[in-house]
């Protein structure tokens, strides 16, 4: 668009509006001007050179918002006479009218309608029981989310729930998985799943403002939770070579988080990091739980092990699941969920590379309540009942998977190795011996 193309747009638009009024077609001349004031706001944004010839747009666009909402007020009633251009209206429709232009801002309408889809409106359907371990975690986000609602009584005069939760450690832990639970068991609570790409904007000054709209949509569905991932990515450490944007942004979430005047009653910042040393010591001390989530100790890993092999058809018992969790030491949930997928693509291989089948009794693949006696499952070529055919020559309901082995899980285990190096969670466990407590 040239240069001052947006605002000739705008005088043309409100030139067209006004005389839609004098025709006294008030509904398309209310139309005409709001269209028209949003054409000012992005030439006062965008193509305005100085202050003089800012403020300038400014009066004018409040002369028309002015008229705007006259007109609506009179649309509204559909009775009375609308107020003439300059008259002064009775105190009531003033007051209708400045709560209309607040809300009915159409800037703030388009800031608030992108952040719309950062709420969370179907539930991941994680429940407490799915996260393995990590019971103090657990325990301040339940303090925080769950019983304020709950049992509000509990949480009357100086005992208030937490407003800032960041959960830290090493990559793969669980931090986004127990996000998805909060998301799943506070079911009154409105959740909001914030990344750096919904609140960055290319347009100088949108970035605060979708922080600061955030921050208000929150506000009016509370209880709500607004969980940032990778939050260091939106608040790492001020310093003097970045951008003015970024350290404005910074500057916003520390007025939204914990601000004068701002009330955020029945609102929990929930953060997550990997990088805990790198976010801004003002920032930190706004998250007032700093909850450590380390590496899954062996009873958690016995845990997801079970979680992970779910109800496919295994052979392993408790003393090949226990020797299990004994041998991924260092492994994080993340890396153990991946050695468990490996093994159970382990029966698909095999499948897939057989070239000799036998006839079995079993349950049926399309109804496990169902057994069937006709199934084939791959067998070695030296098997006396082996039938000499490839995978494709068997009918998909006559085949009958192998069951996951001990030897599959030990073979996937020693080709996944653990994605956390020493140095990554020597730093953590200093940030948690200084700023933290363990989850």
């Amino acid at each position: 668009m040239a240069q001052g193309s947006t605002l000739a747009k705008a005088i043309d638009i409100v030139t067209k509006a006004t005389e839609e009024d004098r025709k006294k077609n008030y509904e398309e001349a209310l139309r005409l001007y709001e269209h028209g004031v949003e054409y000012f706001l992005h030439a006062i944004k965008y193509e305005a050179q100085g202050d003089k010839a800012k403020d300038s747009i400014r009066s004018k666009c409040l002369q028309y918002l002015d008229r705007a909402e006259k007109l609506k007020a009179y649309l509204k009633k559909g009775k009375k006479k609308p107020v003439k251009d300059g008259e002064s209206s009775s105190k009531d429709d003033k007051k209708s009218g400045d709560s209309d232009s607040d809300s009915d801002d159409p800037e703030k309408k388009k800031l608030q309608s992108k952040l719309e889809g950062a709420i969370v409106i179907e539930k991941p359907q994680i429940k407490w029981s799915d996260v393995a371990g990590l019971e103090l975690a657990k325990e301040a986000l339940k303090e925080a989310v769950i019983l304020p609602i709950k049992f509000p009584h509990l949480f009357t005069g100086k005992r208030s729930p937490w407003k800032g939760i960041l959960l830290f450690g090493p990559p793969g832990t669980g931090k986004s998985y127990l996000a998805k639970a909060v998301a799943t068991e506070a079911n009154n609570s409105t959740f909001f799943s914030v990344s750096s790409s919904d609140l960055v904007s290319k347009w100088l000054g949108e970035s605060e403002k979708l922080v600061k709209n955030l921050f208000e949509l929150a506000r009016q569905h509370k209880p709500s939770i607004i969980f940032i991932d990778e939050v260091d990515s939106l608040c790492s450490s001020r310093s003097d070579n970045e951008s003015e944007s970024a350290r404005r942004i910074k500057t916003e979430f520390l007025v939204q988080m914990q601000g004068v005047g701002n009330d955020n009653n029945g609102i929990l910042v929930l953060g997550a990091t990997n990088i805990p040393w790198a976010l801004d010591s003002a920032i930190r001390r706004r998250f007032e739980r700093r909850i450590y989530i380390p590496l899954p100790e062996e009873p958690a890993r016995l845990v997801m092990f079970k979680i992970h092999l779910g109800n496919t058809t295994h052979c392993l018992t408790e003393e090949n699941l226990r020797e299990l969790s004994k041998k991924s030491d260092g492994y994080s949930g993340s890396d153990i969920s991946i050695v468990v997928r490996d093994a159970l693509m382990e029966p698909v291989r095999k499948v897939q590379a057989a070239t000799h089948f036998k006839q079995v009794s079993g349950p049926s693949p399309l109804d496990k309540n169902t057994i069937c006696h006709d199934l084939l499952t791959p067998c070695s070529p030296g098997d006396p009942q082996a039938i000499e055919m490839s995978l494709m020559d068997v009918q998909s309901d006559k085949l009958l998977e192998p069951p996951v082995t001990m030897r599959d899980m030990l073979v996937a285990l020693s080709r996944t190795k653990p994605s956390v190096n020493d140095s990554d969670l020597k730093k953590c466990q200093q940030f948690t011996e200084e700023f933290g407590q363990d989850g």
